[in-house]
């Protein structure tokens, strides 16, 4: 295994192992769980169930995929790394900038997030206020030692998994001894009842995917903590292998609890699935538990993704790609500048809760659907591309490899495929293939441009 880049120099090692369990974890459990999970279900029912283990599956493989890559060059550009090294410079600067674009927006629907569930508490409270002060503590977590930084996500993860574990226990103690329902064993019925496991069929279950696999996002930021972990190939390697375990858990096992207790007829109708389960389980504080739990998970993922999307501008300043100074790090092996760049950029949520509250987080969640998208997409054609370049004893002595390699990688870029149609044929998630499509045009246009300039000026 080769040792950290150069490049990453200044990046301190200030991760251990069980900030990377708990990140690993904490980055399978999202907003996108809490608060994407009851649109799905509006749509293919109790077949949700049958989405979440086929994006699952398919997640699996592109963080196999990405993990062959991490482990064996481990840096904190990742996957715009490898996309530089093996589809060349424009994939890596698109790859690169486009992280960093999907992470601001998810950080964007994140602060929202925050902001909405404030007022559950404080509803006459402006939903700005609540936006900015989220924005500025946050920043200012990640603007402290690495170490720090792992401990906040150490503890925020901690919560998330806890809720989740507390309610799948307490969900199959209703489930199979009637636990909270007065000693009456819910039992499996109501995920074939009120119209059978399938109601919409088999294009509920496609239609729900994109919301599904959009929830699955976040997972590739393990990967950047690679030049800031000690022994990063056992960490990586341990954080990796558990994502298939973590998504059957947290996701399938979540759901079948949930639309085992719950008609999910009735779900879309009367607010948040995770409430009403509790509610039902006749924890009075059912609301106030769950909105405190949507919070921390909404602060955990902003925190996680905007660790990764700096250490990859971090990156790009240091191959020339965005300004010099963002590679510039502090004597704690922080990169203040680009914290501030990428900062300065995101105040713009801040200024959408002040416009436009009530749309703000749907334009968000769609405009980031289809950036993580292409993320995935360039993870795979850069394994594919990596394996091609290494010769027949240089595959067989990869400290970690990917599964099913041969075909796996072409029949997942298949699928995320045909989830873009899907996107693009459905109404309201539209206008992120739209926008995608302007930015990844907008962004070759910017790299050939700054190619030509700089070879005018050789000349």
């Amino acid at each position: 295994m080769q040792n950290v880049s150069a490049k990453d120099q200044g990046l301190h090692q200030g991760l251990q192992q069980r900030h990377i369990v708990l990140m690993s974890l904490g980055c399978a459990i999202g907003v996108g769980l809490f608060l994407g999970s009851s649109s799905a279900i509006e749509l293919a029912g109790p077949g949700v169930i049958m989405a979440y283990a086929i994006g699952g599956f398919f997640m699996y493989f592109i963080m196999r995929a990405l993990g062959e890559m991490a482990v064996h060059d481990p840096s904190a550009g990742s996957f715009s790394l490898y996309a530089r090294n093996y589809l060349g410079p424009v994939a890596g600067f698109t790859v690169g900038w486009n992280y960093t674009f999907s992470t601001i927006v998810f950080c964007m629907s994140e602060i929202t997030a925050v902001a909405i569930y404030m007022k559950f508490w404080f509803p006459d409270v402006p939903q700005w206020t609540w936006a900015l002060a989220t924005f500025v503590i946050m920043i200012g977590i990640n603007l402290l030692n690495v170490k720090f930084f792992g401990e906040f996500e150490y503890w925020f993860s901690m919560i998330k998994v806890a809720a989740i574990v507390f309610m799948i226990v307490t969900g199959l103690g209703m489930i199979l001894f009637g636990i909270g329902n007065g000693g009456i064993a819910v039992g499996f019925a109501n995920l074939w009842n009120n119209g059978g496991f399938l109601p919409n069929g088999l294009s509920g279950v496609f239609l729900s995917l994109f919301l599904v696999m959009w929830s699955y996002g976040g997972m590739e930021m393990i990967a950047m903590t690679a030049a800031e972990v000690k022994n990063p190939e056992k960490s990586l390697k341990t954080a990796i292998n558990n994502v298939f375990w973590r998504i059957l858990l947290f996701y399938v096992g979540a759901m079948i609890v949930l639309l085992s207790v719950y008609p999910w007829a009735e779900i879309g109708s009367t607010g948040s699935p995770f409430v009403n389960m509790f509610t039902k389980l006749g924890i009075p504080a059912a609301a106030g538990i769950i909105n405190f739990v949507v919070i921390t998970a909404a602060l955990s993922s902003f925190n996680s993704n905007t660790y990764g999307a700096v250490r990859v501008l971090f990156n790009l300043a240091n191959r020339g790609e965005a300004p010099s100074a963002l590679s510039k790090v502090t004597k704690n092996g922080v990169p203040r500048n680009a914290v501030f760049f990428f900062a300065a950029i995101l105040f713009i949520s801040v200024i959408g809760n002040y416009i436009v509250p009530e749309k703000i987080f749907m334009y968000f969640a769609s405009i980031g659907t289809l950036s993580t998208f292409f993320t995935w997409i360039m993870i795979l054609l850069s394994q594919i591309k990596f394996r091609k370049s290494l010769t027949a004893d240089e595959v067989n002595r990869l400290a970690y490899k990917m599964p099913f390699a041969s075909f796996m990688p072409y029949v997942t870029l298949a699928v995320l495929a045909f989830i873009i149609v899907m996107l693009a044929y459905t109404s309201y998630t539209r206008i992120g293939v739209i926008v995608g499509v302007i930015w990844y045009t907008l962004l070759v246009i910017i790299y050939y441009s700054k190619t030509k300039k700089k070879m005018q000026a050789e000349m």
